[in-house]
């Protein structure tokens, strides 16, 4: 584990610590700016319909297979979008359900792009994405296209959609995708029943030609269950792994549901001498220099969280800290954006690691991590909580536990 030796040190790395997180109130200083979470977000993620074909069993959304009358217009998207430019121009995502289920998908999409946004999308694989929607969709200029890939072989991933011949669906997809030479980022979900079969995923990101690995620890929310969940010592394993992959792999990896992940990085890198124990940084835990970019899609230059540098509109307008944090902070119909992000309650909560409880609370890493508040929330029912499935021992807490000689 992650120990500062000696007692001088410990008091420079405190001080070191101190001035770098609280110096800085939103946060550390990129360049000659400083980043302003609670301000505007890094990343907002749009759930422009909930319906969608496949079945699958860890569906944050319950989804369902005909829209919601409800769901926002066309008018109201365009207006959300305008929102959510004016915030700084965040990355966006169309998401769902199945995002391809949205007749005016690409007028959205080729609206925000015209307006200078970074838009991606990551629809289900199924017969509505075709090889036609997929050249509409490199004309209008979006930056990637996002697939879900959650096991090896036909018996996993076809279990976990729930759907008979999504496996072989994605990959011709994907064939698709390859030939128009559009980025291709791979999503993933890791959960009991793809954990023994990590090694050869990769390989297969590998082969796809994938850019990025977008690797989800799973959140036992909507049809999400928690016996399906690995264990906190099989998540500090798969994070170390995935440390050692990235130093190797042809493609990014970027995790979602593992705020810790940053954690086991800067840990990592510290024992190979590359950090300084005095300082714990974002941007040490970056698996790559955080100048890159990957087709145009650059790294966050601080850590995000639920609520903190993220928000996620659902399809009827009301706004939650991420997708798997079902505690709204109001509706775009009846309050802007803006103002939801800024000030309603749950978010400026998400905003102040000090006022975690728990190890939370206490820990060095609480500004680079935070532990994933969704999970904490289905765990615990407290989104301020502890993240249940982290087994690392802050500094603080080690030391209250060391008897006196």
């Amino acid at each position: 584990m992650f120990i500062v030796n000696g007692q001088q040190q410990l008091k420079k790395f405190k001080k070191s610590l101190v001035m770098k997180m609280h110096g800085h109130p939103t946060g550390h200083p990129h360049g000659n700016s400083i980043v302003d979470y609670n301000q505007n977000p890094y990343i907002v993620i749009w759930e422009v319909t909930r319906a969608c074909q496949l079945k699958c069993v860890h569906c944050r959304a319950d989804a369902q297979l005909t829209k919601d009358p409800n769901e926002l217009t066309h008018e109201e998207g365009i207006k959300l979008i305008d929102e959510i430019y004016e915030m700084n121009n965040p990355m966006l995502v169309f998401t769902g359900g199945d995002c391809m289920m949205r007749e005016d998908l690409f007028e959205l999409a080729d609206y925000a792009v015209k307006k200078g946004m970074r838009v991606s999308m990551t629809p289900s694989a199924t017969a509505n994405v075709t090889k036609e929607r997929m050249e509409r969709a490199k004309d209008v200029g979006l930056s990637r296209w996002g697939f879900s890939l959650d096991g090896p072989t036909p018996e996993i991933h076809d279990h976990f959609r729930g759907t008979p011949g999504s496996f072989e669906l994605t990959r011709e997809k994907i064939r698709y995708l390859n030939e128009l030479n559009m980025p291709l980022q791979i999503n993933t979900v890791i959960s009991r029943y793809n954990y023994d079969h990590l090694e050869e995923m990769a390989e297969l990101v590998k082969d796809l030609k994938a850019v990025m690995w977008y690797i989800f620890l799973l959140v036992p929310t909507g049809r999400g269950q928690m016996d399906a969940c690995i264990t906190p010592a099989e998540h500090e394993k798969v994070f170390r792994w995935l440390y050692e992959l990235s130093k190797t792999a042809p493609y990014d990896i970027k995790t979602t549901a593992a705020q810790h992940y940053r954690r086991v990085v800067f840990q990592q890198k510290a024992r190979e001498n590359q950090v300084s124990l005095e300082d714990i940084r974002y941007e040490d835990t970056l698996t790559k220099d955080m100048a890159s970019t990957i087709d145009g899609l650059k790294r966050a230059p601080r850590g995000v969280n639920d609520g903190n540098g993220f928000a996620f509109v659902s399809h009827t307008g009301d706004v939650f800290p991420s997708g798997l944090l079902p505690i709204k902070g109001g509706n775009i119909r009846e309050t802007p954006l803006s103002t939801i992000y800024r000030e309603s309650k749950v978010f400026k909560d998400l905003r102040q690691p000090d006022l975690y409880k728990g190890k939370c609370g206490v820990c060095e890493f609480r500004y680079v991590c935070g532990g994933s508040r969704s999970r904490t929330f289905a765990v615990t029912g407290d989104y301020m909580e502890s993240e249940p499935f982290c087994v690392y021992i802050p500094q603080a807490m080690r030391k209250k536990e060391t008897p006196v000689s």
